[in-house]
């Protein structure tokens, strides 16, 4: 579904990706995890339009993504959940879903999809003429989520979705992405807390200082790896 080729980004004479390459395939969970300043999040907003590489090819569906603004690749089908969720806390809870919508001009199957989210997040339908500001950090996780989701993404995109949580609400949101890959949805997961990660994904890949230090599927990384040696560098 999407592909990542020699991907190089540059913030002046800063080098925040080194040409890393990495694939994933419809219906997987592929994780990046890395400690801070890896690149991780550079990766998705080179994905999402929102940062320009120096060099490399991202391709979705077998469609290039370099040079589409952000709000045309939405519309190719990828939505993403941003770090710190950012949601409006001035705005409701209602009209927070209703932005997830801008992108479709589909209203009446909108509308249809808005009742499944709420199905499917039952506090948002409890604070639903709330103020966003109201809901607990693990409220306004599942509503990022649910906001992202209503674009109607083929290819959902998360950065760092456990940051500041309970380790008990980092439960719920992991097995929300669980449900999520059974309904059919592809999850492409940018997340610090490597071991929760690669426990979650079907593939995970180890950035370092703007590389690919390591990548592997789950049972072969649980394994063989110590996380703490690969984010140094160590042996």
């Amino acid at each position: 579904m999407l592909t990542v080729d020699g991907l190089a980004v540059r913030y002046g004479r800063v080098a925040a990706l080194r040409e890393i390459s990495f694939d994933v395939q419809e219906r997987e969970i592929v994780a990046i995890v890395g400690p801070n300043g890896a690149g991780k999040s550079t990766t998705l907003a080179a994905i999402t339009g929102t940062v320009t590489p120096h060099a490399g090819a991202i391709t979705y569906l077998g469609k290039p993504l370099i040079g589409q603004s952000p709000e045309r690749i939405v519309r190719e089908g990828i939505a993403l959940v941003p770090e710190g969720r950012q949601i409006f806390a001035s705005l409701s809870v209602a009209e927070n879903l209703q932005l997830g919508t801008t992108p479709r001009s589909d209203r009446g199957a909108a509308r249809e999809d808005l009742d499944r989210i709420l199905e499917r997040f039952p506090i948002l339908g409890t604070y639903y003429r709330a103020s966003a500001a109201k809901l607990s950090g693990g409220e306004q996780q599942q509503l990022a989520i649910a906001r992202a989701l209503l674009a109607r993404p083929r290819l959902l995109l998360l950065d760092e979705p456990s940051l500041g949580l309970a380790p008990i609400i980092i439960d719920r949101v992991f097995q929300t992405l669980v449900e999520l890959r059974e309904t059919g949805m592809t999850v492409l997961l940018v997340e610090q807390n490597a071991t929760r990660a690669v426990a979650l994904a079907d593939r995970t890949y180890v950035l370092r200082t703007g590389r690919v230090a390591l990548s592997g599927d789950r049972e072969e990384l649980l394994r063989t790896t110590d996380f703490a040696a690969a984010y140094l560098g160590s042996s």
